[in-house]
């Protein structure tokens, strides 16, 4: 198994590591979503008068929609689709009513999830200089040889690994950088729970470790219950398919890139 991986297991169930990672990704308390009062009073109006049109239209003004539809964002991005569906209206206005007002209210005012809070929060970390050095701009990173962080967000540094290391992924990358003159990239994630997103964002750090490129090691940065040992199917696939690739907590990254 790769070092690194093993030394993140260890650390994850031998060590204080949520109490550590916690310095990487710290969550903010969920309070409920604010309603605004005059839209909501025109929910409340509509659903009353069993207006359907207005109860939607105005469902989708407030930032949580009560519930999952694939058909809903479709309503959003074109207005003028509420009167050529009449019946899909109708069918969302009839979940709504079985709902009620209350729970209504409840699911539209539903905090946000912690995992949508914490997505910059690897770039602020490294931004403390906890690596050693700080992130720089593109033409310093460039200007010399000696150990760099590249500076931007997912966007700039995929174009810059696809520019210089024929990187093909289109998701875009959390980290680049070059210790002891070696090119890194890699794409970090917190994963809290099993499936849905979360399982997207393991294969996310998969697709990238697996990338063909020119000139630079892979590194998959997770942390969270990928980590605990029969309790994800993420533990499995790290320490069986892809164990010989260099998957790590950030808790360890610092050591890793040192010993390049």
């Amino acid at each position: 198994m790769n070092f690194w991986t093993e030394l993140s297991i260890i650390y994850a169930n031998q060590k204080s590591y949520l109490d550590d990672l916690f310095q990487v990704y710290p969550t903010i308390p969920n309070g409920i979503r604010e309603i605004n009062s005059t839209i909501w009073s025109e929910v409340e109006n509509a659903f009353h008068e069993k207006n359907n049109i207005k109860l939607i239209k105005n469902l989708l003004l407030l930032e949580k929609f009560p519930f999952k539809d694939s058909y809903v964002n479709f309503f959003r991005l074109d207005e003028s689709s509420f009167q050529r569906n009449p019946q899909t209206i109708n069918r969302l206005a009839g979940m709504v009513y079985s709902m009620g007002l209350e729970k209504l209210f409840d699911e539209s005012s539903e905090p946000k999830e912690t995992n949508t809070q914490i997505g910059g929060k690897f770039n602020n970390w490294l931004n403390k200089g906890v690596l050693g050095v700080l992130p720089v701009e593109e033409s310093v990173f460039l200007s010399n040889n000696e150990n760099a962080i590249l500076k931007g967000g997912d966007k700039k540094l995929t174009s810059f690994s696809q520019q210089h290391f024929s990187y093909t992924k289109d998701k875009g990358l959390d980290f680049v950088a070059r210790f002891n003159g070696k090119y890194v990239i890699g794409e970090a994630k917190f994963i809290s729970a099993i499936g849905g997103n979360q399982g997207t964002a393991f294969t996310d750090v998969i697709t990238t470790i697996t990338s063909d490129v020119q000139g630079a090691i892979t590194i998959g940065i997770l942390d969270g219950i990928p980590w605990l040992k029969d309790k994800s199917p993420y533990y499995s696939k790290i320490t069986t398919d892809y164990k010989e690739q260099n998957i790590m907590s950030s808790l360890v990254l610092r050591e890793f890139l040192y010993q390049l």
